[in-house]
């Protein structure tokens, strides 16, 4: 319930301000604070907002002074980013039944995006527009997961046996959480026993022995309530073993020979997995020390290792054995597998091979060739040609190897494929490279065959641009530097009677424009005109759009008129590419940008002077109780009594505020009153140095230690209506304190 004597005082500064007549005279709104719920058991106010689904209803309440606002004003509750700035401020709530009234809350609910330690409130009025000073930092989070997190090796969801895992000296490991979806949304508390960590990710990456958990970051005071403490990880040192092989590092090996490869530990019950290659053949299997390789398999040969892991030992694994195939012939193309057979013309085909002692028999179609029993071929015939390779000597002699299969086509038509060769973005290079890339023969099917190198020679080219043909444009390859180049590019081939042409590729570059943008402010005034934006270059004929926060607000405008905060940039359409000017942010205008370095409320003493100095606008105005101008300086020097107004501009914003003057009251603490309702000395008054401070306490006691009376901001209204008094002359104490500490005593002689 508010009290009466604070709606007099809004009475009281209602009927003062009615004869300030400066058509700058604007509403005074305060802070909002945060107020407690009427809903909830107690009376206190929030200090932290801890937000969910199952909770989220929360007050502040906020007051401001007349004259009255417009019949069509709406107040409006908005809440800042995480950092407390208000660039683009959250809506909370909007009342419009609010405009007689002016001392309420606003209700409000805690957006779902909401998580930070230092989000500021204010309130906005429409009409007039006005914006109050931000509140005191609060933290907020909405806490949208509030249920223990787990954390495993890597998160991959499997908890180790009594949440232990070992450490190897030297190593690292990373925990991470395995059940929270999102988890790059959130910022999160690692801990090592009870000492907090610095990571704020869901992983964190362990090189010390000790005992680990985690929980979400919903700040200092919402982090307790969400219950998200995950279980716990213990990481303990292991014990290094040497891991390694027996045998040679190279062993040589034919088909159907025997090898076993062992392993320098065994016997203590710890699984062992084989490896070849890198890849697992064999466990993970408990002692299999041993493992013997298969020669009957054509791949037998590679890199084994041996890995063991469990007990007390940490995981290890072995430098590799290498086991060579001896018998192993290989054999090499020394030319395409694909090769065009133009009419007329004959092609050589040749392999190599690692044999000792080789034979060789190719093979047309897989038919022998009579008499070609060397390693190259001469062919005039299109066909599938390939040559055995058979190893005489060594000792793993008489294993046939097939070279790859060569198709010698005669083709019925061509392809050309041309590609951007090096690097290149679209609209964003300033300089590309169009280059033939591949020629595909294609048989009576369409079967495609690439035959780049065998023919890319043979061909004679000329570029194609727009469908117009480029003079000089003669060879695979064409560079571009300019963006009046842009356009559709072609490649077209002939060889012999064979014409062929390239898919088409669009070249986009850079254009070298440059736009840019001003505007004749940067801070947009509630109410006031609006600010204007123009390009450095003539938009007439061109094709354009106005952007707001990266969104196109408008394509038809040479200049733009700016109602609405946000970024704003020019995006402009030249040679099929977009150019964009710099940022221009426009905000919305904050009127707590204007500091006085004293109170609203001045008292000073009579005869002498005080200063008020103000700052953060771009010039000043003072004014007296009749309108008339005192001064245009940042500071003014009050003499006398009386109500006064500061005008400060911002650009084309302005601020008003009301400096009240009252002289420091000389008089002392009076120690008799006569409460007999003459209307003379029957309240206790006290000089305005103690009385209506909202930081002095006043209290009264009776003669026997009672406390009888207790106001901060003390209106000078003892005793109350209420008060009663047993004896025509009563003795009261009283005490005055400011923040505990005590200001003055004595006592207060009551006659009646």
């Amino acid at each position: 319930m508010k009290k009466v004597s604070s709606i007099r005082s809004i009475l009281f500064s209602t009927l003062m301000l009615c004869f300030l007549v400066h058509s700058t005279t604007a509403q005074v709104l305060n802070q909002p604070v945060a107020a407690d719920n009427p809903n909830l058991a107690g009376n206190s106010a929030w200090t932290a907002a801890c937000a969910s689904d199952s909770f989220n209803e929360y007050f502040v309440n906020f007051t401001w002074s007349p004259p009255l606002v417009d019949s069509n004003n709406e107040f409006v509750l908005e809440l800042s980013d995480a950092d407390g700035n208000f660039g683009s401020p959250i809506e909370l709530a909007r009342l419009a039944d609010k405009n007689t009234i002016f001392d309420f809350e606003f209700q409000f609910a805690v957006p779902n995006t909401v998580r930070g330690e230092n989000y500021r409130m204010r309130v906005r009025s429409t009409s007039p527009a006005k914006t109050s000073p931000a509140s005191d930092p609060y933290p907020m989070h909405y806490v949208d997961y509030d249920s223990p997190l787990l954390i495993s090796r890597d998160g991959n969801g499997i908890i180790p046996p009594g949440g232990n895992i070992q450490l190897c000296a030297g190593e690292s490991l990373v925990l991470a959480t395995h059940n929270i979806p999102n988890a790059e949304t959130y910022q999160f508390n690692w801990y090592r026993s009870t000492s907090p960590l610095s990571e704020k990710s869901n992983e964190l990456t362990i090189t010390t022995p000790g005992t680990y958990w985690v929980e979400l970051d919903y700040g200092a005071v919402c982090s307790g309530s969400a219950n998200t403490l995950s279980n716990t990880i213990t990481i303990s040192n292991g014990t290094s073993l040497g891991i390694a092989l027996n045998e040679p590092s190279t062993i040589s090996l034919c088909a159907g020979d025997s090898q076993t490869l062992s392993a320098n530990v065994s016997g203590m019950g710890l699984n062992y997995t084989w490896y070849k290659d890198g890849a697992i053949v064999s466990g993970p299997t408990v002692d299999a020390d041993t493992f013997t390789i298969d020669t009957s398999l054509s791949d037998f040969g590679g890199d084994y290792q041996v890995e063991i892991s469990g007990g007390s030992a940490c995981t290890e694994r072995s430098t590799a054995v290498t086991i060579q195939n001896a018998g192993s012939t290989q054999v090499t193309l020394n030319n395409p597998e694909n090769i065009v057979l133009l009419p007329g013309n004959d092609e050589t085909l040749s392999v190599s091979t690692n044999a000792v002692t080789p034979t060789y028999q190719w093979f047309k179609d897989n038919v022998l060739i009579p008499g070609a029993t060397t390693a190259s071929l001469t062919v005039s015939d299109i066909g599938d040609y390939k040559v055995t390779v058979t190893e005489t000597g060594g000792s793993c002699a008489g294993t046939p190897v097939d070279s790859p299969i060569i198709n010698v086509v005669l083709p019925a038509s061509f392809e050309l494929e041309i590609a951007f060769d090096g690097s290149y973005t679209e609209c964003q290079s300033s300089s590309a490279t169009v280059a033939l890339e591949s020629i595909y023969a294609l048989d009576g099917s369409g079967n495609r065959t690439d035959v780049t190198s065998s023919v890319e020679n043979n061909f004679s080219y000329q570029w194609v641009y727009d469908s117009n043909t480029l003079g000089g444009a003669t060879t695979g390859s064409l560079n571009l530097n300019d963006a009046n180049d842009n356009g559709e590019y072609q490649l077209t081939g002939t060889l012999g009677a064979f014409n062929a042409t390239s898919n088409g590729l669009t070249v986009r570059l850079a254009t070298t424009d440059v736009v840019t943008l001003s505007s004749t402010e940067t801070i947009l005034c509630e109410g006031g005109a609006p600010i204007i934006l123009t390009s450095s270059l003539d938009l007439s004929g061109e094709t354009f759009e106005w952007l707001r926060d990266g969104n196109s607000v408008d394509t038809s405008s040479g200049s733009f008129s700016v109602t609405n905060p946000g970024t704003y940039q020019l995006r402009l359409s030249r040679n099929n590419c977009a150019t964009v000017s710099n940022e221009i942010e426009i905000r919305r205008f904050d009127d707590s940008l204007l500091v006085l370095d004293q109170p609203n409320d001045l008292i000073i003493i009579e005869g002498e002077t005080q200063t008020v100095n103000a700052s953060g606008a771009t010039s000043y105005e003072w004014f007296d109780a009749n309108n008339t101008s005192l001064s245009n300086q940042s500071s003014f020097a009050f003499q006398l009594e009386g109500q006064y107004l500061l005008l400060a501009n911002f650009g084309n914003c302005s601020v008003s505020r009301v400096i009240t003057v009252t002289y420091r009251d000389n008089f002392a603490i009076p120690n008799v009153i006569t409460a007999n309702g003459d209307g003379i000395n029957d309240l206790w008054v006290l000089p305005n140095s103690y009385s209506r401070d909202p930081e002095v306490l006043v209290t009264i006691f009776d003669e026997k230690g009672k406390e009888v009376f207790s106001q901060a901001n003390y209106e000078n209204n003892w005793p109350q209506s209420s008060t009663s008094f047993s004896q025509q002359n009563m003795i009261f104490y009283y005490r005055l304190t400011r923040a505990g500490r005590n200001l003055k005593q004595g006592t207060i002689t009551v006659i009646r």
